[in-house]
């Protein structure tokens, strides 16, 4: 699975308020809605400027705060490829996986916002094409990487009925 976008960078502790604005609480039966406030406490031009296939790029601690699933959902509902950190909360990477949301765990302190990148998730790799440089991650269990390719835990479940490891 080969994702590609431009990255979007921000900084450390980016909280679920920030991704999901609590003063859009009354459009959470709304996602797609939702999803054009996404990151606005953050960075007010993301969710009008990125582009589908675009990159989160984030330092330490993505996504802490509430365990909502708005967070998650509309990060790739916006069209964001994936989320790239240093690490993250881990109630926010599971709902993330869930959801069908890749999000990996990576030095992102060299990318560069703008930075064309191309992630190869099998293959543990994020590729700076823009500085020629080429980071590696720890590839995602390939049970987390076949519920990804089928959308999420609720599209894999529809699929198999149950867990198919």
């Amino acid at each position: 699975m080969s994702l590609k976008g431009k990255a979007w960078k921000f900084g450390d502790s980016i909280s679920t308020d920030h991704i999901a604005p609590g003063r859009y609480f009354h459009l959470r039966t709304n996602l797609p809605e939702l999803a054009k406030h996404v990151l606005e406490d953050a960075d007010e031009d993301f969710a009008a400027g990125m582009e589908p296939g675009d990159f989160v790029v984030a330092g330490r601690n993505f996504g802490l705060g509430s365990s909502r699933e708005h967070a998650p959902r509309i990060i790739k509902l916006a069209g964001t490829s994936a989320v790239l950190a240093q690490s993250f909360a881990r109630i926010f990477f599971r709902n993330a996986i869930n959801v069908g949301l890749p999000v990996l765990e990576v030095d992102t302190s060299g990318i560069e916002p703008g930075d064309q990148l191309e992630v190869d998730l099998q293959a543990g790799e994020v590729r700076n094409i823009t500085q020629g440089e080429t980071l590696t991650f720890a590839p995602l269990p390939p049970v987390m990487v076949k519920i990804l390719g089928d959308g999420g835990l609720v599209e894999h479940f529809k699929k198999y009925g149950d867990f198919n490891l």
